[in-house]
């Protein structure tokens, strides 16, 4: 019996061992296997993962140089579980913060997305190369602390600034939506060319697993990189921009508001594009992006409005030669058709005044370079009522569709992140306007003279310009030639799209001839450069909030254009006062690198007028920011 009683006792007690080793096994297969905070423990005591990021493409002019380039800054980072006894006060002092901001740094950091006591968090941004060195002597009293380095963009030009865009940190959305690449912190193109070509300049992230002691600091590769992943480059992006172009139209444009758009017509190169005011693209580097993104925000000058692409007025004369090509194609009217100019011309009790005195066109050329109203009102007159078989709407329904067809009243397509189409009323929009059948030529008369209703952009106008004087077709405009991989040089490029306007090629003649003589000897002889041909028509946009917009399209020389042009300034009054000289000193700068010393005074007059005076300012308020780095 006493036997069986000690068997008992020993059976019980093997299973009380065995019950407990049990729990053990099962405990331990928890916290190595399922409960990944103590699996993050362990590898972070030992391991750190870091972020390579990848050097960020550049980009470059259409002559090859560099207008983008990347600077070095650090991110300050911290595993909040390692950070212990730090002392707040030196930390603040390295970092040239106040003890107050550090310690708020500290309650903050729980509350930024992605938070984590055991990986890597974001303490600091953006620290400047001067920043981190001062620290990273002390880095080593600071456990739990260290620096990765990232890049800032930088611009040697400093012009350009709505065109090249600018860096900023990654939205919630774009984190949702890029399948885990993006994580909170990072950076990707928020406008311009950056936004547009991000999948290009951005690269590849890589990753690196390091060996780490007790004060964090780095002892090694883990298991000789096996596990580690290369940063892969961005691809650079060559500009079709024309740096020195663009910074003299910048210049040129100072103090002023509007628009510059210069093309090359037989590529749809952009080679200048101005939106003025505008401001140094520096000031969007770095730490101080936040605020001055802010100030150049809530600017009344709107520096950041890309008007260009964006701002649409009414092309007033420029619009002529488009009216003229539709009449001559249609065969409602010859080369040599006349029409008398008694100053004014009445559709049917709306009068329409003519510009200035000047003898009666005798034919096309003649009216455009004295930009008769009259003779222009007659023309779009006959374009609607002559063609045979047609109804009024009928024949405006065909006009639209020309209109289209050089890229009116539909978007050009460029490759940045936000163009307008401008409008160009369509037959339904006259029709819920006036009613069907309801309407007719006296109608909308001012659409002959490029009044009404008909909208551009500053790029729609050279773009319409560049197809003329291609004798009827365009090229999609551009800001980027091609895209090259830094390691294997090798390039990609792009096909753009050929658009052939609805104009016979013979009309063309007679309406370059016009522009020609419109420099020449008509309203825009302030504009003529001697040597150069130059073929173009000056516009005088009414504007109801107060002076009239100065307006000059044109393109040159006039046989085998070289550059295609449109400049807008806003109150400016009539095209020849300042869009016209403006455009011609581009012109020359362009073709000859260099402006004649008798146009100097010219080029001296539109360098130094102020017109933002007219609204109380004297100067761009982005002037007065301060970039990255500076005191």
């Amino acid at each position: 019996m006493n036997k069986d009683l000690f068997k008992n006792r020993h059976q019980v007690i093997q299973i009380i061992i065995a019950f407990f080793a049990v729990v053990f096994l099962l405990r331990l297969f928890y916290l190595q296997v399922v409960d990944s905070k103590y699996v993050s423990l362990a590898k972070n005591n030992a391991i750190k993962e870091l972020d390579i990021y990848p050097t960020r493409g550049m980009v470059y002019d259409r002559v090859g140089e560099l207008i983008v380039y990347n600077e070095a800054i650090y991110d300050l980072m911290i595993i909040p579980r390692q950070a212990k006894e730090i002392d707040t006060a030196k930390l603040a002092e390295l970092l040239g913060k106040t003890k107050e901001e550090c310690v708020k740094q500290f309650k903050d950091l729980p509350k930024t997305k992605g938070f984590s006591r055991y990986k890597p968090n974001v303490f600091m941004k953006q620290l400047s190369l001067r920043d981190y060195s001062r620290l990273q002597e002390s880095l080593y009293l600071f456990r739990g602390f260290y620096g990765q380095v990232r890049t800032i963009r930088k611009y040697p030009h400093r012009v350009a600034a709505t065109i090249l865009g600018d860096i900023g940190e990654v939205s919630e959305k774009q984190i949702e939506t890029s399948a885990g690449y993006y994580k909170p912190g990072d950076y990707v193109g928020k406008s311009g060319i950056e936004k547009v070509y991000e999948k290009e300049l951005g690269g590849r992230r890589g990753k690196k697993l390091v060996f780490v002691d007790v004060h964090n600091r780095e002892m090694g590769s883990f298991n000789n990189g096996e596990f580690d992943t290369l940063a892969i480059s961005g691809d650079n992006v060559i500009a079709t921009l024309d740096i020195k172009l663009q910074e003299y139209a910048e210049q040129l444009m100072q103090n002023k508001k509007g628009s510059v758009v210069a093309i090359e017509p037989s590529t749809g190169e952009i080679l200048a594009l101005v939106s003025s005011p505008g401001y140094d693209p520096n000031l969007l580097c770095g730490a101080v992006r936040g605020k001055n993104f802010n100030a150049l925000l809530t600017d009344s000058l709107l520096p950041l409005y890309s008007r260009p692409t964006l701002a649409t007025y009414p092309p007033g004369s420029s619009f002529k030669p488009i009216v003229a090509l539709i009449a001559l194609h249609e065969g409602v009217q010859g080369i040599n058709y006349s029409y008398p100019c008694n100053q004014a011309y009445n559709a049917g009790g709306v009068i329409v005044h003519c510009s200035h005195k000047h003898p009666s066109p005798t034919n096309i050329q003649y009216a455009l370079a004295q930009s008769c109203n009259p003779y222009f009102c007659q023309t779009f007159k006959n374009s609607l009522e002559k063609n045979a078989g047609m109804s009024t709407a009928q024949s405006y329904d065909k006009w639209v569709n020309i209109c289209h067809s050089f890229g009116l009243g539909i978007k050009t397509g460029i490759d940045l992140p936000s163009e307008v189409r401008g409008n160009i009323p369509t037959v339904n929009y006259f029709d819920k306007i006036y009613g069907a059948n309801r309407w007719k030529f006296a109608t909308i008369v001012s659409l002959g003279i490029g009044q009404g209703e008909v909208l551009t952009t500053p790029l729609q106008m050279a773009n319409i310009f560049a197809c003329i004087s291609n004798h009827g077709y365009w090229i999609t405009p551009h800001i980027v030639k091609k895209i090259t991989d830094p390691v294997s040089n090798k390039d990609v490029t792009h096909e753009y799209e050929k658009h052939t306007a609805l104009i016979d090629k013979e009309h063309f003649i007679p309406v370059i001839e016009g522009l020609f003589e419109v420099v020449e000897a008509g309203t825009a002889k302030a504009a003529r450069v001697e040597g150069i041909t130059l073929c173009g028509k000056t516009g005088t946009a009414q504007n109801p909030h107060g002076d009239n917009h100065s307006m000059f399209a044109g393109f040159a020389p006039k046989d085998e254009a070289k550059i295609a042009i449109a400049v807008v300034v806003e109150n400016g009054g009539y095209g020849s006062t300042y869009a016209a000289p403006i455009a011609s000193l581009l012109v020359e700068k362009y073709l000859n690198d260099t402006i004649a010393t008798k146009r100097l005074p010219i080029e001296k007059r539109m360098i130094e007028t102020n017109l933002l005076s007219k609204y109380g300012v004297q100067t761009n308020k982005s002037a007065g920011m301060k970039e990255e780095g500076e005191e």
